[in-house]
């Protein structure tokens, strides 16, 4: 497995990890038994996955997780947990004591003393400056007192397509994050332009979410996708195919489209680690795998970035 540094942490993560929420959450949306979710996490580590993702409000993968790594030597592994910062109204939350008791509660459901990477989950540009001022001086002193390692938030893609609440976090405080959770990939590739450079030259560790989810692996989805792009006029009508638009990326030692997002997704430097939500050993064998080389060919990766780089949509 190859691992990258996250950042200024230092910490040295595998560049493939595995997260608890999506679609699957640990197989809770399967009904996964609890020896079925310990057989997941035990392949993951015995492959080289040392960084585990979840959050609160993932059903109870934060619990899930705590029990599957029982008895694990501490230092074998990495935890990142999230807390969005909004009540049951989706009002942004400014009260401190909140946070307190919500990272009390992870430490005790993860079964840990202290949490690697602590994100404030989501954040959009119009609370950011809310959640610096009331919030962020509680994560500063938590982590000074040793129940967290390192801080950062993600995106809320799904509002904030062109993740305009990384940008302005990294463009206006880059001395206060070290770690940021954001979505690049094929068919979401804006981050590129400012805020993988803004990370990288501010050694801010980038955590990839979701670069392979939903439409990339269903080809009817994408085909659908790619057809409202074009006639939308957000690329070319000749510039992919119609049917299997990016079936062209399956060849050598590419071996399906979902492989090439993989890839792609890992491909700059400054990513760390590439976030899978699998709650199939083999799938999870399979990603390790493709990563072996964590990148496209050249003139593929370019092909995708002429066509697709200029589009900021949710997809």
């Amino acid at each position: 497995m190859i691992k990258r540094i996250l950042g200024k942490t230092g910490m040295e993560v595998s560049l493939l990890s595995l997260g608890t929420g999506g679609a699957r959450q640990l197989g809770q949306s399967i009904g996964y038994s609890m020896y079925d979710q310990k057989r997941l996490v035990k392949a993951a580590l015995d492959i080289g996955i040392n960084i585990f993702d979840t959050a609160t409000h993932y059903g109870d993968s934060e619990s899930i997780l705590g029990e599957c790594l029982s008895g694990i030597p501490r230092d074998s592994f990495l935890l990142c947990t999230k807390w969005p910062a909004r009540d049951e109204m989706n009002n942004t939350v400014d009260d401190p004591t909140k946070l307190i008791k919500s990272i009390e509660k992870s430490l005790k459901r993860l079964q840990t003393d202290y949490i690697d990477i602590m994100l404030f989950h989501g954040i959009m540009p119009h609370e950011y400056d809310l959640i610096v001022e009331s919030l962020y001086p509680t994560m500063a002193r938590l982590k000074s007192e040793g129940k967290i390692r390192s801080i950062g938030f993600s995106s809320r893609f799904s509002e904030d397509p062109a993740q305009k609440g990384i940008e302005l976090g990294l463009s206006k405080h880059p001395d206060l994050w070290d770690v940021v959770m954001l979505k690049y990939g094929i068919l979401n590739q804006s981050a590129a332009a400012k805020i993988l450079p803004l990370a990288r030259n501010h050694n801010i560790g980038v955590i990839n979410m979701a670069a392979v989810r939903v439409k990339l692996p269903d080809p009817t989805l994408l085909e659908q996708l790619i057809a409202k792009w074009k006639s939308s006029g957000l690329i070319d009508t000749d510039s992919l195919p119609t049917n299997d638009p990016l079936g062209w990326l399956v060849e050598g030692n590419v071996k399906s489209v979902i492989e090439a997002g993989y890839k792609f997704a890992a491909e700059p430097t400054t990513v760390s680690t590439v976030l899978t939500g699998t709650a199939s050993i083999e799938h999870l064998m399979a990603n390790v795998e493709c990563l072996e080389e964590p990148y496209l060919p050249q003139h593929h990766t370019d092909r995708l970035k002429t066509t697709l780089s200029q589009i900021i949509q949710y997809a």
